[in-house]
């Protein structure tokens, strides 16, 4: 079993005919469709255009370095969410930013106890933090913050960027995804962009994934970095994002895994090389 699943795949590679589709995938594929029509501007262009993602070989990318770039709203947000496909990213080599549209500081709790905290975070996952230098629970969206965060991106050249899924209930969580949507369209959409979920319903609504990622083996990595994260009580949160976790898993095949969808017209699908490592 590979470590990504993708269920765009209805060909079984070793006997040369088509598989049928499993009532599970039904659903899966319903869902997918139901929330396509939810955020036609999101996963969908213009009528009568043609997404070209599934036609460009992930596996091109497999020997070289990739740079990724996983954003959040806050410190927390990008390790919860896909902590553990970040460990596997860097354990090939891959360069890893967990890029934070703010800093975290919320009192009691200061900016500078925030920033230690994701310090460390990053360390354990052998990542990047970097900052876009909001303000937490006052995210501001607009042309100057446009050109601002697409000239962050445009100067790292990202080959992935990992973002939250629009339908939020956390107003930083949507907009680091609307900023992180306009600048992969100011890239020309140059880089493969994907969406990640966070906790069980109270951030992430009508999430229906594309891909799984197996983080059974990184799965304490994790973990230890949403822990680095002591401030933000990750007893309570780290269980319900294991929770999310673990039922990922039954869907993908694995114990532990983590989902995401593929914005469409990417120009590729790297995650599933991933699974071919």
């Amino acid at each position: 079993m590979t470590a990504v699943r993708s269920f765009n795949r209805k060909c079984n590679p070793d006997e040369g005919r088509t598989t049928g589709v499993t009532r599970r995938e039904l659903f899966i594929g319903a869902g997918g469709l139901a929330t396509s029509f939810a955020l036609a501007p999101f996963v969908t262009n213009a009528v009568g255009e043609v997404s070209a993602a599934s036609d460009t070989p992930a596996e091109s990318k497999m020997d070289r370095r990739m740079k990724v770039i996983v954003a959040g709203g806050h410190p927390g947000d990008p390790e919860y969410g896909c902590g553990g496909t970040i460990a596997r990213l860097t354990s090939l080599g891959h360069e890893v930013v967990l890029l934070y549209l703010n800093d975290g500081g919320w009192p009691p709790t200061s900016s500078a106890t925030r920033i230690a905290e994701a310090k460390k975070a990053c360390e354990l996952l052998k990542a990047r933090p970097a900052y876009a230098g909001q303000v937490n629970g006052n995210a501001v969206v607009d042309n100057a913050h446009y050109e601002a965060y697409a000239k962050m991106i445009d100067a790292e050249k990202p080959d992935i960027m990992l973002t939250q899924w629009p339908i939020d209930n956390h107003r930083d969580h949507r907009a680091i995804t609307m900023l992180t949507y306009d600048a992969w369209r100011q890239s020309k959409k140059n880089f493969s962009l994907y969406y990640y979920e966070v906790s069980d319903g109270e951030d992430t609504l009508q999430f229906s994934p594309t891909h799984y990622v197996d983080i059974t083996q990184t799965e304490a990595v994790k973990r230890s970095a949403c822990y680095a994260h002591a401030s933000q009580t990750p007893d309570r949160y780290y269980a319900l994002q294991d929770q999310v976790a673990a039922f990922r898993g039954v869907e993908g095949g694995s114990k532990r895994a983590e989902a995401f969808v593929l914005q469409l017209q990417s120009p590729g699908d790297p995650l599933q090389a991933i699974g071919l490592s």
